[in-house]
């Protein structure tokens, strides 16, 4: 059973790839990636100044610079990361023209990583909203782990 659904969690992730990658989805996925990059930012401040409210005398709560500025590398690094991925399909696209192979896709692993980054702030943007003392939809939650954690096996 778990063998199928980790089947079917994959096929998910490579047909939205190919599809986005036959209808040229990827600048969208990039600045839709961008505008959640910004949110889940936003929503992380917000959910921390929240938590700084609800307890005025811990701590380890609140709005943190040392760990804004770390959330920031880390969304550098995610735009690398679909850097990385981008540049694998050029390379892989302009030499398989080169060695006479035909390659039909020239975005798919920009595509996957893109993906996989949206879901990832999906799920960020719903903590950040569950900080906040907002009701998580179960259902989302779960469909959104089981997306991440489904491009994520495709990966290894």
């Amino acid at each position: 059973m778990e063998k199928k659904l980790i089947m079917e969690k994959s096929m998910v992730g490579i047909t939205s790839a190919w599809i986005m990658d036959k209808w040229g989805l990827l600048f969208p996925a990039i600045m839709l990636l961008t505008i959640l990059m910004i949110t889940d930012y936003i929503s992380g401040m917000l959910a921390a100044k929240k938590e700084a409210l609800d307890y005025p005398d811990n701590k380890n709560y609140g709005w943190n610079s040392k760990k804004s500025l770390i959330g920031i590398y880390k969304k550098v690094g995610y735009l690398l990361l679909i850097l990385v991925g981008i540049s694998t399909d050029f390379i892989l696209f302009k030499f398989s023209i080169q060695i006479g192979i035909k390659f039909e896709h020239n975005t798919i692993f920009g595509l996957m990583v893109s993906v996989w980054l949206i879901i990832n702030e999906l799920l960020s943007i719903l903590e950040n909203a569950g900080r906040m003392g907002a009701k998580l939809p179960s259902f989302l939650n779960k469909v959104l782990a089981e997306l991440h954690n489904s491009i994520e096996k495709d990966l290894k």
